[in-house]
């Protein structure tokens, strides 16, 4: 038989896959793989059922439905002043993932050179390289996770072609400053490169922080692309609805990509979603203060424990530090462990990096109801009260 892809065949099955499987087989709590254990709004979810009834359930129009572009390019305006069209300037995918793949497709020859910001969403890397484009990976550092400038600068060559930010970023819960973004802007400048720009939390930020979408920068719109998340937005992460914001001249691109990948998405979710972006302010203020809550629940359950823990400003995550509890396992082996025997399911964030990561990082997931947590934090201390003196 001739070989397979290569690039797939040397790629292993997702950690989030593997954790979550051995979680359901040990009866463990997941706090590995970031969905809410609720359903979101019940009007977005009424609309959708409803949507299903009306008799227009065929393909709808590929780069996504007037109504939802419409509410995408409104929620722009309002919540970030963006002049995005809603009609040239707004593809909506099958979740933010695919708008991930579509928008590097839309940019990116074989050969081109890509920016990468570790630790990083498992996807970028393996999409990157199915494109034939060239990774430069720059690592930000714990516990603070500041922004490296002078290895970032020396990232940038004449061969760059864009950066892919993740801001509030996954796994970390940092939110980029605006000093960084200005200095990231400078560097795109400098180098006529674009950015990808994975937002999905964007409205998961906390009360002392604030997002600041790259593209809202001075001379940045006509270089970015702002991908959006209804299922992390809504609480609704089995739906996949990603919608992808930029200049008409590369969101038509974006959109060619997206038509080779899924062609479109279920046109009951996207009317559903065109309602959800045009709820008042308080629920998305009531979103991020519910989550906040919960962080700050595990954050000091996790301290209470002998865990060391870093600041997570947005997001679904929170990192620990297995070092103060003075144990020899790596963070693979301590999340397994805790997996089969706390029954409580973890990430280790060496997952997040493509070589020589750091091996005493755990990512909890907090969006889940304070109870689960508080069990989740029982069952950890019972564990370890268990386990004989290092």
């Amino acid at each position: 038989m001739k070989p397979v892809n290569t690039l797939l065949g040397q790629t292993g099955t997702t950690i989030f896959t593997v954790m979550s499987a051995l979680a359901t087989r040990h009866g463990a709590i997941n706090l590995g793989q970031g969905f809410p254990d609720t359903e979101g709004p019940a009007d977005i979810v009424q609309a959708a059922a409803a949507a299903l009834l009306d008799q227009r359930n065929q393909y709808p129009p590929l780069t996504g439905l007037p109504e939802l572009k419409a509410a995408v390019a409104a929620a722009n305006a309002r919540f970030y002043g963006l002049d995005i069209d809603p009609v040239s300037g707004v593809c909506v995918t099958s979740g933010a993932t695919e708008a991930i793949t579509a928008c590097l497709m839309a940019l990116l020859n074989p050969g081109d050179e890509v920016v990468l910001i570790e630790p990083l969403y498992d996807t970028y890397l393996p999409v990157v390289r199915m494109l034939g484009a060239v990774a430069r990976l720059v690592r930000l550092e714990p516990p603070g996770w500041a922004l490296p400038r002078a290895a970032l600068a020396a990232a940038f060559g004449p061969r760059t072609k864009l950066l892919l930010l993740n801001t509030p970023m996954n796994p970390t819960g940092k939110v980029f400053t605006r000093e960084e973004l200005a200095f990231i802007a400078g560097l795109l400048a400098a180098h006529d490169a674009y950015a990808v720009c994975d937002e999905v939390y964007e409205h998961l930020v906390f009360r002392s922080t604030r997002h600041i979408p790259l593209m809202t920068l001075p001379g940045m719109a006509a270089r970015c692309l702002r991908i959006g998340s209804a299922g992390k937005t809504f609480s609704l992460t089995g739906w996949k609805v990603g919608y992808v914001s930029g200049p008409p001249a590369l969101v038509e691109l974006v959109g060619r990509a997206h038509q080779n990948l899924t062609f479109t998405t279920a046109p009951n979710l996207q009317r559903a979603v065109a309602l959800g972006l045009a709820k008042p302010d308080a629920y998305f203020t009531t979103l991020a203060d519910t989550l906040q809550a919960r962080r700050d629940l595990l954050e000091a359950g996790l301290q209470r424990l002998g865990f060391g823990t870093l600041q997570a400003a947005g997001g679904y995550f929170i990192t620990a530090d297995i070092t103060p509890l003075g144990m020899a396992a790596d963070d693979a082996a301590f999340a397994r462990m805790i997996t089969e025997q706390a029954g409580v399911a973890a990430i280790p964030v060496s997952a997040f990096y493509a070589a020589n990561p750091p091996s005493h990082y755990l990512r909890f997931a907090f969006c889940k109801q304070p109870a689960v947590l508080e069990e989740a934090l029982q069952r950890l201390g019972t564990w370890l009260a268990a386990r004989p003196a290092a």
